[in-house]
């Protein structure tokens, strides 16, 4: 059979249902890497609607990846809220500034209710993903960000160390802030997946450095609310982000109800696929720094090999490989190249050809 009787999109979508693919999916993080490839600053793409999509798309054109992802920073919705935002250089992502919006329970109650097609950048982020449906929707599988699931968007909001503060000083007033943030945050993913995302990715990481025993009872059950209301609404896929090393809870993370857990590199893969689960797909983990940006094409070959052997290995079929966190802006075309050239010229014995259609 040849490889190519499955689009790009469909081979995604089948490597997250655990059915047969004729390879591995391969999805990498390029988010402002679309920005350096296209000559564009990073303030340009964050800041206009057509910019953005036409930079995606010209990358999806160039790679040919099996997914692209609509994002820019994870700032959008905090912004929406009403948080003050700046760029520290125009090729800088645009960040939050010192300034903490809410500092006392009235400041909850000021926060007007969400409204996706008005507030802050939404309606950008809206539009670029339309045009990037229109354009590649049909063979490539959009990834949308919807920034932050609740705890990280309450440290947006508060300000990570005063928040820190909060959650053993005052916990009901940390969990009345993330109860506004759940409705910003299922309102923005649900908003994205109608304007036709197949999968709405949500990150978590500042939860990621508070211990197990927060996370669980803190952070996670607003991840499950999350995932339930989106997933309640809308067919397309969940996925939760924590950055770095989410050993100690990533056996919680694949409670959560996401479709897919999205691994850095810390994590040992063949661990991983033991934790979560057959039921759980998994989105990673190249090293995007020392691996992808800084070593040799063919050590790039060698390490993306390598971490397919391993999946084979382990058995795991729910699985889509790609950086572990989003491509440096440095990261040479070769490597890319390299990264998705092993992908398609690989072959385990796991994964079947299907019948030609």
């Amino acid at each position: 059979m040849n490889k190519t009787t499955l689009r790009p999109k469909e081979i995604v979508q089948r490597a997250l249902k655990g059915q047969e693919t004729p390879r591995f999916a391969c999805g990498p993080l390029a988010v402002h890497y679309c920005a350096e490839m296209t000559g564009v600053t990073v303030e340009e793409y964050t800041t206009d609607a057509r910019v953005l999509s036409d930079s995606i798309i010209e990358y999806c054109k160039r790679f040919s990846p099996d997914a692209v992802w609509v994002s820019t920073d994870t700032w959008v919705t905090a912004e929406a809220m009403g948080a003050a935002v700046r760029f520290p250089g125009e090729n800088s992502p645009l960040g939050g500034t010192t300034e903490s919006l809410v500092t006392t329970p009235a400041d909850i109650d000021r926060l007007p209710p969400p409204d996706p097609s008005s507030q802050g950048r939404m309606p950008l982020m809206l539009e670029a993903l339309s045009r990037v449906k229109d354009a590649v929707g049909d063979d490539v599988f959009i990834v949308a960000c919807f920034d932050q699931y609740p705890f990280s968007l309450a440290c947006a909001m508060m300000g990570i160390e005063r928040l820190m503060i909060n959650l053993y000083d005052d916990r009901p007033f940390v969990e009345a802030l993330m109860e506004k943030c759940f409705e910003y945050t299922t309102a923005y993913a649900v908003a994205l997946g109608t304007a036709g995302a197949d999968m709405l990715s949500g990150g978590d990481s500042p939860a990621g450095l508070i211990g197990p025993t927060l996370y669980r009872e803190v952070a996670l059950p607003f991840e499950r609310r999350v995932i339930s209301k989106i997933q309640s609404q809308l067919e397309a896929f969940v996925s939760l982000h924590i950055c770095g090393d989410s050993n100690p809870i990533l056996t919680d993370m694949a409670t959560s109800g996401a479709n897919v857990i999205e691994l850095d590199y810390p994590i040992a893969i063949d661990k991983a696929c033991q934790v979560v689960g057959p039921d759980v797909a998994i989105w990673g983990n190249l090293d995007s720094v020392a691996v992808l940006a800084q070593a040799a094409a063919e050590d790039v070959r060698s390490a993306t090999r390598e971490l397919m052997d391993t999946v084979c290995a382990s058995g795991h079929r729910r699985f889509v490989i790609s950086s572990g966190c989003t491509l440096a802006i440095e990261t040479p075309d070769e490597n890319l190249n390299a990264m998705l050239d092993a992908v398609r010229n690989y072959t385990c014995p796991a994964y079947k050809e299907l019948p030609a259609k």
